[in-house]
């Protein structure tokens, strides 16, 4: 079940699920929940895209994602967070094609070519297999944690 982190927290208190996977810790002032949060691991993010784009943006990485289409999560998640702060960090400024809750969904149009889109690391490997694309380069110092919460 995919949903937003409230919804399942919800389900959780409720004992409909037993173990919400999710990329960012919960505080007992987001929820009124006694939840643990177990850190299952950490990985760093890369940025891939369908062939053609990923071989025009690979050429002065990441200055080359500035004016670039690209595919970016929804703001309720840790990593569009980190994505946005990183951007402004390095003046990078991608032209937003499209926000997606669904991380499958973003990946099938990332390799229809419509926007770069980046990928935990560690999940690589799979992603290129299954949706044919390539790796444009790492976003180094964005780290994508993963928790279980119980």
């Amino acid at each position: 079940m995919e949903d937003k982190s409230d919804r399942l927290l919800a389900e959780l208190a409720l004992h409909n699920l037993d173990l919400v996977l999710t990329d960012s810790q919960v505080t007992t002032t987001s929820v009124k929940v006694k939840a643990y949060n177990h850190l299952l691991g950490e990985c760093g993010v890369v940025v891939m895209a369908a062939p053609s784009l990923a071989k025009k943006l690979r050429d002065h990485f990441p200055q080359s994602l500035t004016g670039a289409p690209f595919l970016i999560p929804t703001e309720n998640t840790a990593l569009r967070r980190s994505l946005d702060e990183w951007f402004a960090a390095r003046s990078v400024h991608p032209l937003i094609r499209g926000e997606f809750a669904d991380s499958a969904l973003e990946k099938v149009f990332g390799a229809g070519g419509i926007g770069a889109f980046v990928v935990p690391a560690v999940i690589e490997k799979e992603v290129k297999e299954q949706y044919g694309v390539q790796t444009v380069g790492t976003l180094d110092g964005i780290t994508e944690r993963f928790y279980a919460v119980t």
